[in-house]
């Protein structure tokens, strides 16, 4: 299975060369000028034609093998998320949320991290949870409903998935807040999408994360769209804007380009260890496929969008850098591309062997002394199940 997206790699590359400048291109008419000088600053360090630049105020240096390091990541959580879609197309998941476009937002903010840094994650975050070292399988068992959650949070300092949009900000900002008063040095990194920024508690974790200048950094993922309704109709500003607002500081940047995403939060985190308080950072990006596997995206954008955003493919503008600067031979790309084969082999066998869960289960730790409501219903389950040939439904 490819690792690319087949519109982006039509897409002609320049070659990358030396640096330079964000800012180099001059020729340009007065109107995309105007438009140009109207749109939000953007932090970016590999432009989509695999370009290294440079940033004034956000730039990072790192060696060949920590280039491959995160292209590998990036390569294996899209691997692993193709395979859970195709999965839950088979029938084997009851839903799955692709991230699928995200990549570079995800592996970036998620290598920032310190291993005693927390994170608070929505229940789309599947490369965080990669960088943080929990096995993909063990994301798979909640959307199988085998279990509530398959990991221990405190193992990883990787919190369950939230589903709940927008819950998980105030428990980053109390878990921060935490911290504070511990006196350790560690930061928390909360996500959200831009949907789940109109949410009131959303906002109600940017006032006290502000008030009590908790070490906590706010990673939302602007993919476009909030299921069906598109940023358009969820703010008048730049998302990044309202942090200001809040009185602490915010950034976007190109969600698309796992260097700057690297480097931007990784500034955020330790700015946030000094004492310094929360920082917003809009990772500006696209979804690719659907918000769930139960939605449908041809019904309310055009293809057109989309092809447009396959063009600044976030794998693909990495391994143009590596190739061009000589980081990455062929022989690195096809064992790459074995393991992601064998990955993908990997979890459909797990999934497949996961038990099926004790049906009754689910009535046992509801209340810890039992209650004449639940004994109820759990006698007309009890019912329902037997009604069934064979005693259970499967």
């Amino acid at each position: 299975m490819t690792v690319e997206s087949t519109a982006a790699r039509k897409t002609t590359r320049r070659s990358s060369g030396t640096k330079r400048t964000a800012s180099a291109s001059t020729s340009t008419t007065k109107k995309a000028t105007a438009a140009t000088a109207s749109e939000p600053e953007l932090v970016q360090l590999l432009t989509p034609e695999g370009e290294r630049v440079q940033h004034p105020d956000y730039d990072i240096d790192l060696s060949a093998e920590e280039l491959r390091g995160l292209y590998r990541d990036m390569v294996l959580t899209r691997r692993f998320d193709a395979e859970a879609t195709a999965l839950q197309r088979q029938g084997e998941l009851g839903l799955w949320a692709s991230l699928l476009g995200q990549e570079a937002a995800q592996i970036g903010s998620g290598r920032a991290l310190r291993d005693d840094d927390y994170v608070f994650p929505t229940y789309r975050e599947h490369g965080v949870a990669w960088c943080r070292g929990v096995d993909p399988t063990n994301l798979l068992g909640m959307f199988r409903g085998v279990n509530n959650g398959g990991w221990d949070p405190n193992t990883n300092n990787f919190h369950l998935y939230t589903i709940v949009l927008g819950s998980q900000t105030l428990h980053a900002t109390g878990y921060a807040m935490g911290i504070a008063k511990d006196g350790a040095d560690s930061a928390v990194l909360a996500y959200f999408g831009d949907g789940a920024s109109s949410q009131g508690d959303v906002n109600e974790s940017f006032v006290f994360s502000a008030v009590y200048n908790a070490p906590v950094v706010f990673f939302c993922q602007n993919n476009q769209w909030a299921i069906s309704e598109p940023i358009e109709k969820q703010t008048r500003v730049p998302l990044y804007q309202r942090a200001a607002g809040f009185g602490f500081p915010g950034v976007r940047v190109d969600g698309n380009d796992v260097l700057a995403c690297l480097a931007v939060t990784r500034s955020a985190l330790e700015r946030a260890r000094r004492g310094e308080g929360p920082t917003l950072v809009e990772a500006f990006t696209y979804r690719m496929a659907a918000h769930t596997t139960s939605d449908d995206p041809t019904r309310y954008r055009r293809d057109a969008e989309r092809e447009a955003w396959e063009a600044k493919d976030p794998i693909l503008r990495l391994k143009t850098y590596l190739e061009n600067e000589g980081h990455a031979d062929a022989a690195f790309f096809e064992e790459l591309e074995a393991e992601s084969e064998a990955l993908g082999k990997h979890v459909r066998e797990v999934v497949r062997a996961m038990p099926v869960p004790d049906h009754m289960a689910m009535f046992d730790h509801t209340y810890a002394d039992g209650h004449a409501l639940v004994d109820e219903e759990r006698a007309q389950f009890a019912a329902y199940q037997e009604s069934f040939e064979g005693g259970e439904a499967e």
